[in-house]
C-alpha cells in the first residue's frame, strides 16, 4: 500500500511539473519586438519622417494603422510595399491618398514595411 501511494505520489508529482513546465515555455516564447534590430530601425525612421501624421500603431487615423496593414500583407510584399510609400496613392484604404515621400531611399521605404509588418499582433 505505501509502494503505491508513494508512486502515485511521483506520478502526480512528474505530471505537475510537466505541466508548469509547458507554462514557462510558453512564458518565455513571448517575443520582445524592441530588441529586433528591424523594429529599431523602422521606429527611428517613422519617427523621424511624416508617418505618424496619418498613421498610429493600432487604431485607424488619416491612413490605416500599421496594424492593419501588417495583418493585410506578407513579407514578400515589402519591395511592393516600399513602393507605395515613396510614390504614394490611393484606393486601396478608402479614398484618402497616402502622401508620396519621394525623398526616401527604397532601403528606407522598405525598412519602415519591415517595421510595419512586425506589428502584426499590436492592435488587438
Amino acid at each position: 500500500m505505501v509502494l503505491f501511494l508513494s508512486l502515485a505520489a511521483i506520478t502526480v508529482a512528474s505530471c505537475k511539473n510537466g505541466s508548469s513546465d509547458k507554462q514557462e515555455d510558453k512564458t518565455s516564447s513571448t517575443v520582445d519586438l524592441t530588441q529586433n534590430p528591424d523594429y529599431q530601425k523602422g521606429l527611428a525612421l517613422v519617427q523621424t519622417n511624416d508617418c505618424l501624421t496619418c498613421h498610429t500603431v493600432a487604431s485607424p487615423s488619416t491612413g490605416p494603422a500599421f496594424a492593419e496593414i501588417a495583418k493585410k500583407y506578407h513579407e514578400s510584399d515589402v519591395s511592393t510595399l516600399a513602393d507605395k510609400v515613396i510614390a504614394g496613392g490611393s484606393g486601396v484604404w478608402g479614398q484618402v491618398p497616402m502622401t508620396p515621400h519621394p525623398t526616401l531611399s527604397k532601403a528606407d521605404a522598405e525598412q519602415i514595411v519591415k517595421y510595419i509588418l512586425l506589428l502584426k499582433d499590436q492592435g488587438e
